[in-house]
């Protein structure tokens, strides 16, 4: 059994920049790739950015590329999602999630996510 606990989400002006954090307890979490997902209202979930369990292996949605860093410290159990030039259109509640599937390859498919947190409300102003 896995537990996740998002926190760091907020209001900000667009350009600004916000640092979310995942906590995980349970199982080894240094065994696992991490994803970061996100929903606004009306739409369906979409794939942010996923990391590998040795954090040597990172996929971005073209959509953040460039603007959003995720990041883990397996000593703390935590993995993070530094999120800067923000815009309107990031506005949504973002999950992070633990993947599924073993292995070195990352994936975007929320389905392959087995383990998730309730989630952290991100509002961009414009």
């Amino acid at each position: 059994q896995v537990q996740l606990v998002e926190s760091g989400g907020g209001l900000v002006q667009a350009g600004g920049s916000l640092r979310l954090s995942c906590a995980a307890s349970g199982r080894t979490f240094s065994s696992y790739a991490m994803g970061w997902f996100r929903q606004a209202p009306g739409k369906e979930r979409e794939f942010v950015a996923a990391i590998s369990w040795t954090g040597s292996i990172i996929y971005y949605a073209d959509s953040v590329k460039g603007r959003f860093t995720i990041s883990r410290d397996n000593a703390k159990n935590t993995v993070y999602l530094r999120m800067n030039s923000l815009k309107p259109e990031d506005t949504a509640v973002y999950y992070c999630a633990k993947q599924g599937v073993d292995g070195e390859r990352l994936f975007n498919n929320a389905t392959l996510y087995d383990y998730w947190g309730q989630g952290t409300q991100v509002t961009v102003s414009s």
